[in-house]
């Protein structure tokens, strides 16, 4: 059996890992894999390049993917899916392993419901926002380094007694902002599923000055929206363009805040935003292991013909779900996680 495999959307620590598991899988099982290079547009394109042992050896720790990636979308482009469809039956291809987050992997759902292709997925994302999976790999490296460096900016808060604001990424939900909060002991933590206003976000700072602690950590997901005792509300967006699924560019909530926290606190704030580093970069071990089981657990779909699902976890066991119940909600952050945060605001 011939098996393509791709990564599509944004990289992820952890990417390399599954092309090494599942191109090791492959092989043990007598079959053949070929990587498409940069995502959909590389089977738009017929892109692709042998994966053997040599290739896939000694990627385990590198963070990135060594396939390229796009945020490319077939079916945005006139012909797109046929032409795909065409390039997987001229090149032998009996099936395709996906990697990626809800566009890939909505790409991957569409092509096997609408056009049949034998297709199967794996959950990828930093911000552990898809449905039918505990979690994503990537998101434990990301909340790792978001927590490294709260850690990091508690010592500079409080020897010069400012306000920290960090934001994190995310987009729509506060995955990693609620986890990194608990885990560096933040000090507030504003998220898009349980907003708080900026008034009661600057409570808390001087709550802590009238304690006698005169530095406070915020963290701030980039999808979070700034909202006002006055019902007032502002998404910040980094552009307004949308990319091919639509999407606009978030990021820049953690300035405006600041400004907004500074001046209702008169606390000197700072403000870092983590941006790409949280993608960037070897991948946790928890992420590594968890990559290779899914990689793994791939090969085993392709092998038995189940087409159109996804590796996932649940507990602790890989098992299989329907791509189309991974990607059509959203997975946002419980009430409970972010309970467990507020006992330490203030």
């Amino acid at each position: 059996m011939k098996v393509a495999i791709l990564t599509g959307g944004g990289d992820c620590p952890g990417l390399n890992a599954v092309i090494r598991a599942a191109a090791r899988g492959c092989g043990a099982c007598g079959g053949y894999m070929v990587g498409v290079q940069n995502g959909w547009q590389g089977l738009l394109e017929a892109n692709y390049k042998p994966l053997t042992l040599d290739t896939v050896s000694g990627i385990l720790p590198l963070g990135g993917t060594i396939l390229g990636t796009s945020r490319t979308n077939p079916f945005t482009q006139e012909g797109g899916p046929e032409q795909i469809m065409k390039n997987v039956e001229a090149e032998g291809i009996d099936a395709v392993l996906a990697i990626g987050g809800e566009d890939t992997l909505g790409v991957a759902m569409k092509l096997h419901r609408d056009f049949g292709l034998q297709v199967v997925g794996v959950p990828k994302t930093i911000d552990n926002d898809l449905s039918g999976t505990d979690y994503t790999f990537g998101f434990d490296t990301a909340v790792s380094v978001a927590t490294e460096a709260i850690d990091r900016l508690h010592s500079t808060a409080e020897s010069h007694n400012r306000t920290m604001v960090v934001e994190v990424m995310g987009r729509h939900t506060g995955w990693i902002a609620v986890m990194s909060g608990i885990a560096g002991g933040a000090d507030a933590v504003l998220i898009p599923e349980f907003p708080l206003t900026v008034e009661e976000v600057a409570e808390l700072v001087t709550r802590r000055q009238e304690r006698g602690k005169n530095f406070s950590i915020v963290v701030v997901s980039e999808g979070a929206k700034l909202t006002w005792h006055s019902g007032a509300e502002e998404s910040i967006l980094a552009s307004s363009e949308t990319d091919a699924f639509g999407h606009v560019r978030l990021g820049g909530v953690g300035s405006v805040l600041g400004q907004q926290l500074e001046r209702l606190t008169g606390s000197e704030t700072r403000v870092t935003i983590l941006g790409h580093v949280q993608r960037g970069g070897t991948p946790t071990a928890r992420d590594r292991i968890l990559a290779t089981r899914f990689g793994i657990k791939a090969v085993e779909m392709i092998e038995a013909g189940h087409w159109g699902r996804m590796a996932a976890l649940r507990g602790d066991r890989i098992e299989e779900v329907e791509l189309v119940e991974a990607v059509e909600t959203c997975k946002y952050v419980p009430r409970e996680f972010f309970d467990i945060a507020s006992v330490f605001f203030g």
